[in-house]
């Protein structure tokens, strides 16, 4: 424990005398939530896969309006139809049960992987543009997730986001 407080000693010391040569290097900070979340690429994104998924949800609806029929009729007919019917009607309920819950996890893990290829690719966008920005302004060094203070000087999100959105508008035009 005391050569882990004399380590942080040290470094706080350290970081104390360096502090001239520390102010000469320009830092900033980018919110990447942010700048994706308000992107148009983001909700070029959202849309792309809700379009990709419409057709799977919509077989998702008839499936588990199927089952839901199958359940009525037996609630409704079930004191007149013979034990055989029942256990029959019951084994087509569970079997439309399994297969709906099967879909419904396919198509989960589907738009999850989706999802999670099209963020990549977005995030790996965002990170080309806050490399031309820091570039461009010259920057040494741009924080992003985990700052727990930043100025609202050295943030660049919005020129990020600008950025984004030129980008955006060049490929669509």
């Amino acid at each position: 424990m005391q050569k882990l407080k004399g380590v942080w000693l040290a470094l706080a010391f350290g970081l104390l005398c360096a502090g001239p040569a520390v102010a000469e290097h320009r830092v900033a900070y980018v919110d990447a939530d942010k700048v994706v979340k308000n992107s148009p690429q983001f909700e070029e994104v959202v849309e792309g896969l809700e379009r990709e998924f419409d057709r799977r949800k919509e077989e998702l609806r008839v499936k588990r309006e199927q089952l839901k029929q199958l359940e009525d009729k037996l609630n409704r007919d079930g004191a007149v139809m013979s034990a055989n019917e029942i256990r029959k009607l019951e084994q087509d309920i569970r079997s439309h049960q399994r297969k709906l819950k099967n879909a419904v996890d396919e198509v989960d893990e589907d738009m999850s992987l989706r999802r999670n290829e099209a963020l990549n690719r977005l995030l790996r966008q965002v990170q080309e543009v806050v490399r031309e920005v820091g570039r461009e302004e010259k920057l040494d060094m741009i924080f992003s997730t985990g700052v727990a203070y930043f100025s609202e000087e050295v943030d660049i999100s919005d020129k990020v986001l600008l950025r984004l959105r030129e980008k955006y508008q060049q490929k669509n035009q």
